[in-house]
């Protein structure tokens, strides 16, 4: 090539450049650039997409007078090219309130859009979670409207779905089970070990689940994805990036500082993470109920002086003291990526406490009206988790794509009690290792898409107690709350699933499960059960499946489902001979068998005009082979002498039948370009089957929901919104379950609303402040089956930054 025609090619390049104009799209309130929008003319084939800055050349669209800018979560918008170079080519979109083409990973484990799903599932994403601004991981919950979450304490917080609780609802974090072999039925506080600053979404799955996800999963399934490292994608791709805030809160004087960076390179990511939190005791609402003047009111805390356990009266009576804790959670991510198709990452979380208060043992009294303990405590709740995560990608063969996930849990849970004027404290202490392998494969065949997969899980539990005299500076033994040979559980499962898209308007489903199971427990020391045998071992299977068909046309949704779920017994089911109470003791059944649900579900939905979505649910589930604690015989007598005194034997059976049904009714409307309402409510009935009569089952919530309007603006974004529960009659309470009525009104709880708003103001793209004012009317009320009143009025501040 010449000289000359060089310097024409070279001259043609620079010319090129210099016409080439590039657009910048941004989300209208956080002013974060937006990736993978499409930007496009309906005149021409031509389009183009924006990079991870947000940006994309759009010299193909010269002078073009519709431009077309899209993106499956944000409203569509259509500008003229004269009207982009006004705006300097810098576009604000705003983000949808609904979008049903979002992805959902939870259902089947694989990418799905939502509107391909055939049962009913939330999605809460980082952005969300962020603006919720919300205390732990529990409040995120019970902030969605469609979970209602029980307290016994401040540091607490234990979902329900469909009226089910504790280890009967499956927790999973990045698809690895948080169910061990000691979630018990009662009230569970795991979910705050997780740290809601690090969320990237939630999946909530409303039904069983047990087909892809196996045990526990009756109710649902909550799975909490964390974020991700990101690694550097091209020359515009920050190296080095970070998110910080500090929040402080007046309910109960909260102080949360939370730090993130992370470290990209073109084949490696880091991603760290610190949050640490401080809550003083809680203040609840000062505004109560007529006829409930009292009700909730801390009048006396204990105090020990001079050995000597005194109460002293509290002046300010809305304080529940002591209920205050501290709460520090950590995570390390490596991501690993040689190739395009292969995934390696390592995953490391750890959560840990002070001691946690159990605020509702301390405000009972005994038959003096004294308080019936001096000290009732939570030692700290730690969670050490640590994964290893293969992903796999190929265009033939078994799978187009596979994810291997080997994971390690170490949990620390303990217990301390001492009775008023009784200088024995109680220490109760368990230790978990759990072990978990998941191998998950997806294969897509023309219409048909198929996912199968194993999972292997053992959990190693370890228990000891102890009695500490504090005046003696004494030990003595104490009997410990699960075996003290130690125990262990495994299981080893295997499921297949199968989606046909029989065409664009029906997709049909169904899914098969099979679970082994192999539990062992073993009583060492006789000192205080000399009646137990040395070993409890059991063995058994569960078989699950389901089925369902969704039908899409014109904009309408119509699903049904029919499914089963159960719950393996696990070390806490037969661990209850260490909870005896005078004049009964629980002794282990080596042949107690799994719980089942059998769902019905139907849905419907319709979109109308591309700006509202509503939506409706219903559901029946027949529960059976329930466990449930009756009367029985030992060695052919019903009662046997322990501690000093005769017992009527018990033991855990599965003899009871329930049913429970209920729907979810929600709409959501984009009113205009700044206005979107969105409302949610759910109905729950759940009755155990009798001989003579239908008996309330326990865990079964109030009619509960949510109403919200947002306001979003450049910049600018607020939400005035209201959580409601109905009333909780006497009537539909299980006296002897978990409901706690010793904590509600002798009428029950009663029914209950807050009104709330929260605002978030971006300065720029890295500087944002938020302000809320939670329980604008500062109410005074408790949410179901609590035994801690909710937070009085509380004024939340957070400033955050995007480095």
């Amino acid at each position: 090539m010449s000289r000359t025609a060089g310097l024409l090619v070279f001259l043609c390049c620079v010319s090129c450049l210099a016409t080439a104009q590039s657009i910048l799209v941004l989300d209208k309130v956080s002013l974060q650039p937006i990736e993978n929008v499409m930007i496009y003319t309906q005149a021409t084939n031509n389009y183009v997409n924006t990079n991870i800055q947000g940006i994309a050349d759009i010299s193909l669209f010269n002078d073009s007078p519709k431009i077309l800018i899209s993106h499956p979560a944000y409203q569509l918008q259509t500008i003229s090219y004269q009207e982009l170079a006004e705006a300097k080519f810098r576009v604000l979109i705003t983000e949808k309130i609904y979008n049903l083409d979002e992805i959902v990973i939870s259902a089947s484990k694989f990418e799905e859009k939502k509107s391909d799903l055939l049962g009913q599932v939330q999605v809460l994403k980082a952005r969300e979670i962020a603006f919720m601004n919300s205390q732990t991981s529990a409040e995120v919950l019970q902030n969605s409207g469609n979970i209602l979450v029980q307290k016994s304490q401040q540091g607490g917080g234990s979902p329900i779905i469909r009226g089910f609780e504790a280890n009967k609802v499956l927790l999973v974090v990045d698809g690895v089970r948080m169910n061990n072999a000691i979630y018990r039925g009662g009230h569970l506080q795991n979910v705050i070990t997780l740290d809601n600053a690090m969320l990237d979404r939630i999946e909530v799955i409303f039904g069983p689940g047990s087909v892809v996800y196996g045990s526990d999963a009756l109710g649902g399934v909550m799975h909490f994805v964390t974020k991700s490292p990101s690694l550097k994608i091209d020359s515009a791709t920050n190296a080095v990036s970070g998110n910080a805030f500090i929040r402080y809160a007046t309910a109960a004087r909260e102080k949360t500082a939370h730090a993130d960076v992370n470290i990209g390179f073109k084949k490696w990511a880091f991603l760290s993470a610190i949050t640490a939190s401080d809550f003083d005791d809680l203040r609840q609402g000062t505004i109560r109920r007529h006829g409930y003047e009292d009700w909730g009111k801390r009048t006396f805390k204990v105090k020990t002086i001079d050995g000597q356990d005194q109460t002293l009266p509290l002046k300010d009576v809305n304080i529940q003291s002591p209920s205050g804790y501290t709460q520090l959670d950590l995570m390390q991510k490596v991501v690993y990526r040689p190739k395009e198709f292969i995934s390696h990452q390592l995953n490391i979380q750890y959560s840990t406490s002070s001691d946690i208060p159990r605020y509702d043992r301390l405000t009972l009294l005994d038959d003096r009206s004294n308080p019936r303990f001096a000290e009732w405590y939570y030692g700290p709740q730690k969670r050490l988790f640590g994964s290893y995560q293969l992903e796999l990608k190929a265009t033939k063969g078994l799978y187009n794509k596979a994810r291997f996930v080997a994971a390690y849990q170490n949990i620390e849970e303990s217990r301390m009690d001492r009775r008023f004027e009784n200088p024995v404290k109680n220490h109760r202490i368990e230790n978990l290792d759990i072990y978990t392998l998941n191998i998950d494969l997806n294969r897509n065949i023309a219409s048909h898409e198929i996912r199968y997969g194993l999972e292997a899980t053992d959990n190693q539990v370890k228990s000891r107690a102890f009695a500490y005299h504090q005046q003696r500076g004494e030990y003595s033994s104490l009997d410990t709350r699960y075996p003290d040979g130690g125990s262990f559980m495994r299981t080893l499962a295997a499921y297949l699933t199968h989606t046909w898209e029989i065409s664009p308007k029906v997709i049909f489903s169904e899914g098969i499960r099979y679970t082994g199971v192999n539990l062992v427990a073993k009583f060492n020391n006789k000192e205080f059960f000399s009646f137990l045998m040395d070993e409890v071992n059991q063995q058994y299977g569960a078989l699950n499946g389901n089925i369902g068909l969704l039908f899409k046309t014109k904009g309408w949704r119509l699903s049904s489902v029919a499914s089963s779920g159960f719950r393996a017994p696990n070390i806490d089911d037969l661990s209850k001979v260490f909870e005896s109470v005078p004049g009964q003791v629980i002794v282990p059944n080596p042949g107690i068998k799994p719980e089942y649900t059998y769902n019905g579900e139907v849905g419907i939905g319709k979109e109308i005009a591309g700006k509202i979505q509503v939506a409706a649910t219903g559901y029946y589930t027949w529960y059976t082979n329930a466990i449930t604690t009756q009367p029985t015989t030992f060695n052919g007598s019903s009662t046997l002498l322990y501690d000093g005194q005769v017992s009527r034997v018990t033991r855990n059976v599965n003899a009871g039948q329930a049913f429970i049904y209920g729907g979810n009714v929600s709409i959501s409307a984009q009113l205009n370009a700044h206005f979107s309402l969105q409302s949610t409510l759910n109905y729950t009935h759940g009755r155990i089957r009798t001989d003579s009569t239908n008996y309330p089952l326990d865990h079964i919530p109030p009619l509960f929901g949510k109403t919200s309007i947002s306001f979003t603006s450049k910049q600018f974004r607020a939400e005035f919104y209201s959580l409601y529960n109905g009333w909780k009659h006497l009537k539909d309470y299980n006296i002897v379950g978990e409901d706690n009525l010793a904590y509600a009104t002798p009428e029950g709880t009663p029914a209950w609303y807050t009104l709330n708003m929260r605002t978030g103001y971006q300065f720029n793209q890295k500087l944002q402040l938020q302000a809320a004012l939670e329980n604008i009317l500062d109410y005074n009320y408790r949410v179901f089956a609590s035994g801690i009143s909710a937070p009085s009025r509380n004024l939340i501040l957070t400033l955050r930054i995007n480095l």
